[in-house]
């Protein structure tokens, strides 16, 4: 094993760390040359099958971007056919699920997963990352009960969640119910990223802003509140994130996490004015690394400066997109990593 930087679980943590640590979220993939030649020849699906590739497609932006920190290639729906939903990831579409969720008795069918027979290739994928490969901490992930639900419901992804809602506000009983086995799939599948040895946890609510912060307190945040006090007996960093939310930061920010996950919309100044005490991560906009350099360079320098005081992960406002040349993020870390050393 090479020696391990643990710089973005101290952050994590909320320690002193020597400079401000940074990942980007889906710097695995997308913009990376040697990624779009596996996907020409491997699926998605196929990918994450394979332990060896997997890892691969994991440690590259590591190696290629000294990033402080991997996080699993995978999607979120990995864990869903494990307990009993069909879902296809379709080109240029995203997931679509055959048996959308109608009724408390489609609700009731669904079963629980078992991480070691249903999903063992996940588990392989993170013991030889963090057994043989990485010199860095690996994140663990899953998507959080509404964003699953919401895809259950909908069937696909959606504009505007409608008939999510509407299954929430109409069949209360139905949707604690399904937000019940969301829960239980997400600590199960979590506890074993970390038994196996992810040493932080990111949840991702990617369509939960679609919610006011009543309907949060009383449809979400129960679950959350549950899933976190579960995952926090595993001593490990836990993340919250979502687009499109920063009127929920503040609702975030009371779960039993260690860092708080902001998008570009709320700056960090702001997030601290709102009583925001807790690691915050982000948030530059992933639309300025197609910008020229120096305005990426003013544009993180404003992040860092907002964060020096506080403790801070550097990362994007949400992913990074095909588009972005990866030798732009190369020289983004460098910077973050030059700027904020203390």
């Amino acid at each position: 094993m090479k020696q391990m930087n643990d710089t973005f679980l101290r952050a994590a943590r909320g320690e002193k760390t020597d400079y401000t640590p940074v990942w980007y979220m889906r710097q695995a993939g997308r913009s990376q040359p040697e990624y779009r030649k596996i996907k020409e020849k491997y699926s998605l699906f196929e990918i994450t099958h394979q332990p060896e590739l997997c890892a691969y497609v994991t440690r590259l932006p590591v190696e290629q971007y000294d990033v402080d920190a991997a996080i699993l290639y995978k999607d979120i729906m990995s864990p869903l056919p494990s307990i009993g939903v069909d879902v296809e990831i379709k080109s240029g579409i995203g997931p679509v699920i055959d048996n959308p969720i109608r009724t408390v008795a489609d609700v009731e069918k669904l079963g629980e997963i078992n991480p070691e027979q249903d999903v063992p290739y996940v588990l392989d994928t993170i013991k030889l990352l963090t057994q043989e490969q990485l010199s860095v901490p690996l994140i663990g992930f899953a998507g959080a009960p509404f964003t699953m639900a919401s895809y259950m419901i909908e069937g696909g992804p959606s504009k505007n969640y409608n008939k999510t809602k509407a299954f929430m506000y109409a069949e209360p009983q139905a949707w604690f119910a399904l937000m019940d086995k969301l829960a239980a799939m997400t600590i199960t599948y979590g506890k074993a990223q970390i038994k196996a040895g992810a040493s932080a946890f990111q949840i991702f609510d990617s369509w939960v802003g679609a919610l006011n912060v009543q309907d949060y307190r009383t449809f979400i945040k129960p679950v959350m509140e549950r899933i976190f006090n579960e995952l926090k007996e595993e001593n490990v960093p836990l993340i919250m994130f979502g687009v499109g939310a920063s009127h929920l930061a503040n609702e975030w920010h009371d779960l039993p996490i260690n860092v708080v996950g902001l998008d570009w919309r709320l700056p960090i100044k702001e997030a601290t004015e709102r009583g925001i005490s807790k690691t915050v991560m982000g948030n530059l906009d992933p639309a300025i690394l197609l910008a020229p350099w120096d305005v990426i360079e003013e544009k993180a320098k404003e992040i860092l400066d907002q964060g020096k005081d506080l403790s801070h992960i550097f990362n994007l406002g949400h992913g990074v997109f095909p588009q972005v040349n990866p030798d732009t993020l190369k020289r983004l870390a460098a910077f973050v990593h030059e700027y904020s050393a203390r």
